[in-house]
């Protein structure tokens, strides 16, 4: 197949390319694009050395089978037309397109089925703390339905790309070194510090990165499950974890929970509390699935659980999950 990749250098693209490579995705000619100040870029891929070209509204997409397009919201809107006048099929990590009526938002394990013939030829990935919950949603879903979830999540540098991780970095080192830390990309100092704010605020006090979960959730699971969600920016460089409550229209014990996690695909149940043995970034950055532990029965609710969940969200929550809506098309003769 012809694939593209539109952003390159950043940290979603990067793992794209290390992605297509490492799962043998059927790839005949990749063909990367960035912006003009990366255009030029080399890069490897199997052993091919690759040229970034410059994204511009002209015929650069015309064969190409699948673009994954990861440059921000606002260059997928610009050049959505572009890159599917010709038939591609835009798979977009963006924000742009994903409360679109018309353009399906998809989690290869929880809704495949939505990804067939999208009408505009555009599939947009979910947001990436959406994306790991709804893994780990689903399997309990199978067991009763979930009336609502609450979720406070704790979420590392990289969720703001490259950029977050330089600058978490930088501070650390200049606090060693007894010098001011700088502070362009967050809100305030993440070094030695936790931000009870990811995105913008809305009128309603939530942030957009808050609304994100409760609104792409119901879309994605078909449902209309309700969700509250605090989402926290961490000092650390990589892998979201969440603590989720759920409530279920029926009691759903521990050991079923556990059961359901275990067989869930996607899902990697790490659950022995005795042992000390439970999910952490440290351990599961670098990781495709998602991990769950620390289940217990919700004690303010007989219909109530609540477990622990990391996972990457560079792949999982962004790269991986793309890439696992082409694999289902092109594995059940929908693409290409």
């Amino acid at each position: 197949m012809r694939i593209a990749i539109v952003g390159t250098s950043g940290a979603v693209g990067q793992e794209l390319l290390k992605l297509l490579g490492e799962r043998s995705f059927p790839v005949e000619e990749l063909v990367l694009f960035g912006s003009a100040r990366s255009a030029g870029t080399v890069y490897d891929f199997k052993g091919r050395k690759i040229t970034v070209k410059e994204l511009q509204d002209n015929d650069d997409f015309k064969g190409i089978d699948i673009a994954f397009v990861s440059a921000g919201a606002s260059t997928s809107k610009r050049f959505e037309k572009t890159i599917t006048r010709f038939g591609t099929l835009m798979i977009d990590n963006s924000s742009a397109f994903r409360m679109d009526s018309d353009v399906p938002l998809v989690v290869p394990e929880v809704n495949p089925l939505d990804a067939v013939n999208p009408p505009r030829r555009v599939i947009a990935n979910p947001n990436c703390t959406t994306i790991q919950m709804v893994v780990a949603l689903n399997a309990i879903e199978k067991i009763s339905h979930i009336v609502r979830a609450h979720v406070a999540t704790y979420q590392a540098a990289s969720g703001a790309g490259a950029s977050g991780i330089e600058e978490l970095d930088a501070q650390y080192k200049a606090i060693v070194e007894g010098e001011t830390p700088k502070v362009e990309k967050f809100a305030y100092q993440l070094a030695n510090n936790l931000i009870p704010q990811v995105d913008v605020f809305t009128d309603n006090g939530y942030t957009k990165e808050e609304m994100k979960m409760f609104n792409e959730t119901r879309k994605i699971m078909h449902s209309d499950i309700a969700v509250s969600a605090t989402c926290v920016r961490v000092p650390i460089q990589r892998a979201h974890s969440e603590n989720i409550w759920i409530e279920t229209e029926a009691p759903v014990t521990v050991g079923q929970a556990r059961e359901a996690f275990r067989n869930a695909p996607g899902v990697v149940l790490i659950d022995d509390p005795a042992k000390g043995s439970y999910p952490m970034p440290l351990f599961q950055a670098g990781q495709d699935p998602v991990y769950v532990g620390r289940i217990r029965q919700d004690l303010t609710n007989p219909n109530g659980l609540t477990f622990w969940c990391v996972s990457d969200q560079i792949r999982k929550g962004a790269a991986l999950n793309a890439i696992q809506i082409a694999e289902y098309l092109l594995a059940n003769g929908h693409c290409g």
